[in-house]
């Protein structure tokens, strides 16, 4: 998955009670007034490209302010380097208070690292209120307190080649929400069977598999939350809460949607930008991706040819989340940036430029519009202008499987472990899954002793 950090600054962490979140209010609620200035705003890239959709969203805060007369610009600034270099990055940054960061984009699964830690603050509960999406609210909190709000979700799902399953012979290639993975293998089997009349055509499907990021994590977390009902591998203070059976379970399904029989040999090494181009290039016929696929795809797929479905089985949830860094002078103005860019507006700004919106109004409000931006490809001319976006869109201007797909999809999805020990889980999950793809794999039954002892001792002090 592209994990992107967003808007920096600092903040007190806490409140009152300090790091661990103890105390009654959330800490800059009081105190000495605001400096105006900048406020900076630390980001990986935006996948709608440059001046993209957050980019215009902060452009137009700016242009509330100067009218406004308040002094205050929001200036973003991109961190180099993948999802976990920047994870680094803002960890020292913070930590050392040598960065005057104002607002920071977290990915959902860092949120209790950077609370446990005091790196950024309590908020006020009002910024997250019952339009967003209920399991999307639960990835800004941590031990009941909230210390993020939703920017932008994310989800896994599956995108199918239309074409290649009607020149296979499949007669119905709207694949629905009830579609399992032994039927997409029987799909498969109708792919392998067609021959020459896919030339490009190597495998049944792809996806990110490769060990030395996240993309391989995600994977097995699919695979693990669709084998066992109610899995969870931490309890709600981040301790390891897992079992060997639990295991076992999970690997054996990732085990199977690994199989080389339909598996793209490429995906052990790829990541999200590979992926997409095999996928997009013709040699697979399934991709589980994210929604920003939807876009980038129907660039060079038409709708007749493309096709997405929920992932079958369970969905990681993904995204990121605004939160207000420890140390700012701009505390107030900080939290004001972080309510804009996370408002009803905002959101379906962002929902029409591709990304997965976190709030409910944004798929299901006719009358909800973007104001504030201009998503990527619309004419910028008179009405009959040519767009250069192709992606299929609604009658009210959402991304056509808006509504039916994506929305429900983000409603069911699982979250990755919550702990603020989430690096150490990841890389020790990874490590011992990578084994399944080496020349002699081990057993399930002896991948998972190992993989739960070693849990076990990175999550000790979650």
């Amino acid at each position: 998955m592209l994990l992107l950090l967003l808007f920096a600054a600092g903040c007190d962490a806490d409140g009152p009670g300090g790091p661990d979140g103890s105390g009654g209010e959330p800490s800059g609620a009081a105190g000495a007034a605001d400096v105006p200035g900048e406020i900076v705003l630390a980001s990986g890239r935006d996948v709608t490209g440059k001046g993209g959709i957050r980019q215009q969203l902060i452009e137009e805060w700016n242009r509330q302010q100067e009218s406004k007369g308040t002094g205050y610009r929001a200036r973003l600034v991109e961190l180099p380097g993948s999802a976990d270099q920047q994870r680094s990055q803002l960890l020292g940054a913070l930590q050392s208070d040598s960065a005057e960061y104002d607002v920071v984009n977290l990915d959902v699964t860092w949120v209790p690292e950077f609370a446990a830690a005091g790196l950024v603050q309590q908020l006020p509960d009002k910024l997250v209120d019952a339009d967003v999406i209920k399991s999307v609210a639960a990835t800004a909190r941590w031990k009941d307190k909230l210390y993020a709000v939703p920017f932008n979700s994310d989800v896994g799902l599956l995108f199918y080649r239309r074409d290649y399953l009607k020149k296979a012979g499949v007669t119905e290639t709207d694949l629905g929400k009830g579609t399992s993975w032994p039927v997409v293998r029987q799909l498969i089997g109708a792919l392998d069977a067609a021959g020459k009349k896919l030339p490009a055509y190597e495998k049944g499907w792809t996806a990110q598999l490769d060990a030395s990021y996240e993309g391989l994590t995600v994977n097995g977390i699919e695979a693990f939350a669709s084998a066992s009902d109610g899995f969870a591998l931490t309890d709600k203070e981040g301790r390891y809460a897992g079992s060997v059976d639990d295991l076992k379970a999970g690997l054996d399904e990732l085990r199977t949607r690994m199989q080389a029989a339909y598996t793209l040999p490429d995906a052990a090494h790829s990541d999200e930008a590979d992926t997409l181009t095999d996928f997009a290039g013709g040699r697979t016929g399934f991709l589980r991706h994210w929604p920003y696929a939807y876009r980038t795809l129907h660039q060079s797929l038409s709708e007749q040819d493309l096709g997405v479905a929920p992932l079958p089985g369970r969905a990681v949830l993904g995204g990121q989340n605004l939160a207000v860094a420890r140390g700012s002078q701009r505390s107030t103005a900080a939290r004001q940036l972080v309510e804009f860019l996370t408002g009803k507006d905002s959101e379906r700004c962002l929902l029409d430029a591709g990304f997965a919106a976190a709030r409910l109004s944004a798929y299901e409000d006719n009358n909800l519009t973007c104001k504030a931006a201009k998503p990527p490809g619309q004419a910028t001319a008179a009405p009959t202008a040519e767009r250069t976006d192709r992606m299929p869109r609604d009658a009210a201007g959402r991304p056509a499987y808006a509504r039916d797909i994506l929305l429900p999809a983000l409603e069911n999805a699982v979250q990755r472990p919550r702990t603020p020990l989430y690096g150490a889980f990841s890389q020790t999950f990874t490590a011992e899954l990578a084994r399944l793809q080496g020349e002699k794999p081990p057993s399930d039954a002896e991948l998972a002793k190992d993989l739960d002892a070693r849990l076990k001792k990175a999550l000790s002090s979650g």
